[in-house]
């Protein structure tokens, strides 16, 4: 059973390392990056570099999170719009204390690819045939069983043939 942070009940306008569960990573895909004025704790104003994060609340970059994403992407912030970073919670001194903070890790995780349900498949191979899909986006967008790239396979050969679905074998 996963346990809720504390502060993640306060509802901050920026995710934070609370906002993972523990020993999780988080795959995310920048939007943009800008310089913002942030309000703090106490209500103290500060200019950060904010990334703005498709799916998810923004991230205040401090200079260890810019330089890990420049080494994925270059120094550019532009360049960085629409690249994914991994993010984990880590631990850091800060006046004295340890405290909780995000970081980016040095490569950004593979995404796993959804199965494809024989149904679905069915209906991507029927829009292959209409000329409205292609192989290459089936197995590009899905993980395939070895059953299905073979029927997939099979039926692509016959309607490259010209042999009709209902003829017999």
């Amino acid at each position: 059973m996963s346990k809720t942070h504390y502060k993640r009940l306060m509802n901050p306008d920026y995710i934070g390392a609370y906002s993972l569960n523990e020993g999780e990573d988080l795959t995310v895909v920048i939007a943009h990056v800008a310089r913002e004025v942030i309000t703090g704790t106490g209500g103290k104003k500060e200019e950060c570099t904010v990334a703005h994060l498709k799916g998810h609340k923004p991230m205040i970059l401090n200079s260890t999170n810019q330089k890990s994403i420049a080494k994925l992407y270059g120094p550019y912030i532009e360049d960085w719009a629409g690249k994914p970073i991994t993010l984990f919670a880590s631990t850091t001194k800060l006046a004295g204390d340890t405290v909780e903070c995000l970081r980016i890790r040095p490569t950004v995780a593979k995404r796993t690819l959804p199965k494809i349900t024989d149904e679905r498949l069915k209906a991507a191979v029927d829009k292959i045939k209409a000329g409205e899909y292609t192989a290459e986006k089936v197995r590009g967008n899905f993980t395939l069983t070895q059953e299905q790239d073979e029927w997939l396979t099979q039926e692509l050969q016959v309607a490259a043939a010209g042999v009709p679905e209902d003829a017999p074998a």
